[in-house]
């Protein structure tokens, strides 16, 4: 994933070195997916056990949807830090996810990191010291994301 956020940044003609990178949902997408899930499923029970297991996934799937659509960001986004600089960008997926469009960039200087610990994920905020603005991210606690990595660099 370093790799790729690292070619992204070289695409835009930004002379910097990546030195973590993981994949990040908005704050909220796990929660939205249980929430919608519960709902849907309660749903589904009423007319039957088949229709409670299609009401459930869709209402896991509405519910993330949701939770991202408030959230203003993208439903995934490969995070990258570097020494001086928090990127974060869209993607698309083929085969592996792909970093597309520049979300944000945060110099590192100017954010608090703030890690949350919850049963599934690790809620990352990054918080503007002078505007008070944040990015909020989930970081799942399944292999293969890296979100460790990257809260690692942050704290570093």
């Amino acid at each position: 994933m370093t790799e790729k956020v690292q070619e992204a940044l070289g695409r835009l003609g930004i002379d910097d070195e990546i030195v973590a990178a993981s994949i990040f949902m908005p704050r909220g997408h796990f929660g939205g997916a249980f929430a919608g899930g519960m709902i849907g499923g309660d749903i589904g029970d009423s007319v039957g056990s088949l229709a409670g297991g299609v009401g459930l996934a869709a209402g896991m799937l509405a519910g993330q949807r949701a939770a991202d659509a408030r959230s203003g960001l993208p439903e995934r986004m490969l995070v990258g830090v570097s020494a001086g600089e928090v990127y974060g960008f869209d993607t698309h997926r083929e085969h592996e996810r792909e970093p597309t469009d520049l979300v944000f960039r945060l110099p590192r200087s100017r954010v608090e990191v703030k890690v949350h610990q919850r049963v599934n994920v690790r809620v990352v905020e990054l918080i503007d010291r002078e505007s008070g603005s944040k990015v909020e991210l989930e970081g799942p606690r399944m292999p293969g994301f890296h979100a460790s990595e990257v809260i690692d660099a942050l704290r570093a």
